[in-house]
């Protein structure tokens, strides 16, 4: 309860455990929210626990490709929030990379299961208390590979356009329900997605930490962004009077839509360009 003694503001979130969704915990949290916080990794629930104590985190392990566990803690977290529920942050995310070929057909179908149904379970399940939530959001994590579908995580790339296109027919069926609903596609972001996804074809040794942050670009639409940079954009969309459709991060990747929008095959080439190994299997080098 607040000190009017009206219920907190309470946020949802899944894929809390780390990275982004950790860092919106820990953001959300210090304006006084109250925080549901779920993931498979308990461990990494705990110790958010700790930081942010008790009274001010609610945290359970969820498995959201299952709808009835995901039904099960969004109304065990509605009991502890009073009744309300002001964003449901579908974050929970998993990536496969390699050729196409080369990524097992059961992986594949993981990816999908984590990043799309997780996210339909997510919709699904919050409805009933985002309606009942004066201004309440819906918010979900696509990626820039819902810009233009990424080689090499082909399939990753699919589940975030499918979020993307979720996202915009749900902004406006949700109108009816006074719940607005956006999304944000982040570029290069400095979480543990990054150094902890297989490649499935084999052919880039994995990179030590020390290499992974000195190649990282430093400028540019793919620079290196912290994971916080994406929880800052949460709670710009949840606290602006009119929110946008789609967040980007950086700004600057909002022009990869705008040109595929007009030019898809220039964009094409300049994938290409920028990763000529991309062509290398097929050209026999």
């Amino acid at each position: 309860m607040s000190q009017t003694g009206e219920p907190r503001q309470a946020i949802f979130i899944t894929g809390a455990a780390s990275g982004m969704g950790r860092e919106t915990a820990k953001l959300f949290a210090s304006k006084g929210w109250l925080v549901g916080a779920t993931d498979v990794n308990l461990d990494g629930l705990k110790t958010l626990e700790q930081e942010l104590g008790s009274e001010n985190v609610w945290i359970s392990r969820l498995d959201v490709t299952s709808k009835a566990d995901f039904d099960a803690a969004i109304a065990a977290f509605g009991q502890k929030a009073g009744g309300r529920l002001d964003v449901m942050f579908n974050n929970a995310g998993i990536g496969e990379s390699g050729w196409f070929e080369d990524v097992p057909y059961e992986a594949a179908v993981r990816v999908v299961q984590i990043n799309f149904v997780g996210a339909l379970n997510g919709a699904y399940a919050s409805l009933p208390l985002l309606k009942k939530t004066p201004n309440s959001l819906l918010f979900t994590t696509s990626s820039s590979s819902a810009t233009y579908g990424m080689p090499r995580i082909a399939v990753y790339a699919a589940t975030k356009h499918a979020v993307k296109g979720l996202t915009e027919a749900l902004s406006v069926e949700w109108e009816r329900h006074k719940v607005r609903v956006a999304d944000v596609l982040p570029g290069l972001i400095d979480t543990a997605i990054l150094r902890s996804t297989p490649n499935r074809s084999g052919d880039a040794p994995k990179p030590t930490e020390d290499q992974f942050y000195a190649n990282a670009p430093k400028k540019g639409m793919f620079r290196l962004m912290p994971a916080s940079s994406v929880a800052e954009c949460v709670w710009r969309a949840y606290s602006s009077p009119k929110t946008k459709l789609h967040y980007y991060v950086p700004d600057e990747l909002a022009w990869i839509d705008r040109i595929k929008g007009f030019a898809p095959s220039y964009m094409r080439g300049r994938i290409l360009k920028l990763f000529p190994g991309l062509v290398a299997r097929t050209s026999g080098k």
